[in-house]
């Protein structure tokens, strides 16, 4: 009996450091998983062939699996010095210094919403060329993202 006591008490310590380590793995875990950060992708990114020579719009979706929300801060681009973010109210479009992107959804920038507008192009970009394109966020790093050309359609679901 003596010795079991013995035993049990050698391995209390083990025990508590072993269910500390567990729970720090769990801890762990949670931020791999993105539970407690925001988790973003881009998806869906195009750039209409613009009419002008001087001045293109471009869409794209900012997914967010993370628990904890981000914003779109600025976006820079090989194309343009001069990239803005806007939204559109009705019929009015606004400059917009920073949009949400909420935890568990996404920010869509699409004809007739949210979108982003290059001015001073350095040239006027032709169907199929990419654009690199560069977003910054408010928490998580940034993301780079090659923007298709494509021709200036009505694309339903996309805007």
């Amino acid at each position: 009996m003596r010795k079991t006591t013995a035993t049990t008490a050698a391995a209390l310590p083990l025990v508590l450091a072993g269910g500390l380590l567990a729970l720090t793995g769990c801890q762990w875990e949670k931020d791999a998983l993105g539970s407690d950060k925001p988790e973003l992708s881009v998806s869906g990114a195009y750039l209409p062939q613009p009419a002008m020579d001087d001045m293109a719009a471009a869409y794209l979706t900012v997914r967010n699996d993370g628990g904890k929300a981000d914003q779109l801060t600025s976006v820079t681009s090989t194309l343009s010095d001069d990239v803005t973010m806007h939204t559109t109210e009705g019929s009015q479009m606004k400059h917009a210094a920073k949009l949400d992107v909420p935890a568990k959804g996404e920010l869509s920038l699409a004809r007739g919403g949210n979108h982003l507008m290059l001015g001073k192009l350095d040239h006027k970009p032709k169907v199929g060329e990419r654009i690199e394109f560069t977003l910054h966020f408010a928490e998580s790093g940034p993301i780079k993202v090659k923007v298709p050309v494509e021709t200036a359609t009505y694309r339903p679901g996309k805007g």
